[in-house]
């Protein structure tokens, strides 16, 4: 028996790397002599870095400006071989690194994800991967690019502050100054999302005030980021304004217009980064799932990604999660033969979260004795 266990992160609880753990002891359990491979997923957001370290990345740590200046440690990673290298926004820009208040919703910036870009291209990184999520900035991606050279000026030829709360006194974008290594350097960025640059379904008005910014505020982030585009528009003649460019602040938009920048799934660039096609080329069965399993999930979110992909195999599929609010018949149509959550061996929620890995293996042992 040839196991392959391939969770995304139980968000709050258990990282990737530490759900497959868990579901590899669970699965022992059950098959002692089963050979078992585990490779975290993600969607293309946090836990993005992880798995790609999990999958032979290796790891660095920069210090670099975080969203509100001060300085903070951030990872990323590179793999020594393709030379591709793996970034997350929410390592140096993300919201966990600032309060969520409506100042700093204005104030918030990309320029340390900037940082971290300059970095992988200083390592020789000839592609770089960016996983968009948990971001504390409505910027448009314009402090990253700052980072890289490029000039956001007022109508005096000053430029302007950092923040998406700034974007409305810019007069001139200038690229003159601009890393010429990112010409040459495929930038993808993994979105879990669809929703455009601006508007009503757009960056500020959607994820605005998650990140502390008022009505007030919303809306003039909002305009920021759509004056932003119209001289983008009138620079470039690209607009910005796709679906997927709201991801993160915005933060892909910029870079498709002054960069070889592509907006891609997030789930599909994961699975690619670490190898999942072959993976499941070698596996007899495979065990995924997340914190909540639930219609969120079966919009394409990456445990569901992973049991298509080993459906079309013909191969069974395992789920295990810390809830799972979503019936038998809607999984099975993905291929999934068992399904068992933690909250049900444990009992209850507070149970299954105070022993989280515990009771996932639990899980998985019960869902493997099933079937």
């Amino acid at each position: 028996m040839r196991i392959l266990i391939a969770p995304d992160k139980f968000k709050g609880t258990l990282t990737g790397v530490e759900a497959a753990a868990a579901m590899s002891e669970g699965a022992l359990r059950v098959y002692p002599d089963a050979v078992v491979t585990t490779l975290p997923v993600a969607d293309g957001g946090e836990g993005t870095l992880e798995a790609a370290v999990a999958a032979g990345f290796e790891e660095h740590m920069n210090a670099v400006v975080g969203p509100i200046i001060k300085p903070v440690g951030a990872a990323w990673a590179i793999h020594q071989d393709t030379h591709v290298a793996v970034i997350e926004t929410a390592q140096a820009s993300g919201y966990l690194l600032s309060e969520p208040t409506v100042e700093n919703a204005l104030r918030a910036h990309s320029y340390g994800s900037g940082q971290l870009i300059a970095a992988a291209l200083e390592a020789g990184a000839t592609e770089i991967i960016i996983g968009l999520g948990g971001s504390a900035m409505t910027d448009a991606g314009s402090g990253a690019l700052r980072a890289l050279g490029l000039k956001l000026l007022d109508a005096h030829g000053n430029l302007v502050p950092l923040g998406g709360g700034s974007l409305l006194d810019v007069a001139t974008i200038n690229a003159s100054g601009l890393d010429p290594r990112l010409a040459g350097t495929k930038i993808r960025m993994a979105v879990d999302v669809d929703n455009p640059l601006y508007g009503y379904n757009g960056a500020a008005h959607v994820f605005g005030p998650q990140k502390g910014a008022d009505a007030d505020a919303v809306e003039k982030l909002d305009a920021g980021l759509r004056h932003l585009a119209s001289l983008v528009r009138a620079a470039t003649g690209v607009d910005i304004d796709v679906p997927g460019a709201g991801a993160a602040g915005g933060f892909p938009s910029l870079f498709t217009a002054y960069a070889n920048a592509t907006i891609e799934r997030g789930f599909d660039l994961v699975a690619e980064m670490v190898g999942l096609d072959a993976a499941l080329n070698g596996a007899d069965l495979v065990i995924t799932g997340e914190g909540s399993m639930d219609e969120q999930s079966l919009s394409g979110k990456a445990p569901i990604g992973v049991a298509d992909a080993a459906h079309a195999r013909g191969l069974p599929v395992v789920v295990v999660a810390g809830r799972i609010t979503v019936t038998a018949q809607e999984l099975a149509a993905h291929g999934v033969v068992a399904a068992v959550s933690a909250t049900d061996v444990a009992g209850s929620p507070e149970a299954a979260l105070a022993e989280a890995a515990m009771h996932t293996a639990r899980a998985t042992s019960e869902a493997l004795n099933g079937i």
